[in-house]
């Protein structure tokens, strides 16, 4: 999937556990691992506020876009 989700990453520069975060945002600890995983389809803009808020970053810390393969971009039109 080319957006790469990076929560463990910023958890890690924050120092802070996924249990902590999961009581601030108001999620369960569950969520907050299969968000990290990488394992959902979506999240919430309330969710997502929630998390940069709780670990003072931009969304675009939290999430990247890397495109699949050497295709991307070219060849036929999407």
């Amino acid at each position: 999937m080319p957006i790469v989700v990076n929560l463990d990453v910023m958890l890690a520069k924050r120092k802070m556990r996924s249990r902590e975060l999961a009581e601030r945002v108001g999620i369960t600890e569950q969520n907050i691992s299969l968000l990290k995983s990488g394992k959902v389809r979506g999240v919430r803009f309330d969710t997502l506020e929630a998390i940069c808020q709780a670990l003072d970053c931009q969304p675009g810390d939290l999430l990247s876009f890397e495109p699949d393969g050497g295709d991307a971009g070219h060849g036929e039109p999407r």
